[in-house]
């Protein structure tokens, strides 16, 4: 059966967040290392003051090199106020993002190579900013899970 992902427009409007800050290589992450700090932030949420929605865990990735990049598991806050030990907070602006829903038993390689096509036959070009990925993680997934279900959302330019 053909994978679907249904894929629309979305603007986010600029927000702050809250959370942990990870820098490695593609590889690195393709290990499991961003799912040890999605667990970790997980653990630690109820040190953050002033949560949006405490059911929504959000990944954020900004491209650096060409085989690394830094990536942010993170809460969205109203304020930032008291940010604890060893987090940090980050403030992405308004942006329009390509948006699908990964279903659990789908390919996630093929959510995103869904999601890039859609893009380009679309006409729209990538965002040239910091952020290049930005993603929701219901909070009750397991970060460990290897069917994973999640929002993807990349920024295009308007």
């Amino acid at each position: 059966m053909e994978q679907k992902n249904e894929c629309m427009l979305v603007t986010k409007e600029s927000f702050q967040a809250v959370g942990l800050k990870w820098s490695g290589t593609f590889a690195d992450a393709g290990a499991g290392e961003i799912r040890l700090v999605q667990a970790e932030m997980k653990k630690r949420m109820n040190e953050i003051k002033h949560v949006v929605n405490k059911h929504i865990l959000l990944g954020l990735s900004c491209h650096m090199t060409e085989d690394s990049f830094t990536h942010y598991s993170a809460i969205e806050v109203e304020h930032v106020e008291d940010i604890p030990d060893g987090m940090v907070s980050i403030s992405p602006p308004t942006l329009t993002y390509a948006k699908c829903q990964h279903q659990r038993g789908q390919n996630i390689e093929v959510s995103y190579n869904h999601i890039y096509a859609w893009i380009e036959d679309k006409g729209y070009r990538l965002y040239q900013g910091d952020i290049t990925h930005y993603e929701e993680y219901p909070m009750h997934e397991d970060p460990h899970s290897e069917d994973p279900e999640f929002v993807i959302m990349i920024p295009i330019e308007t």
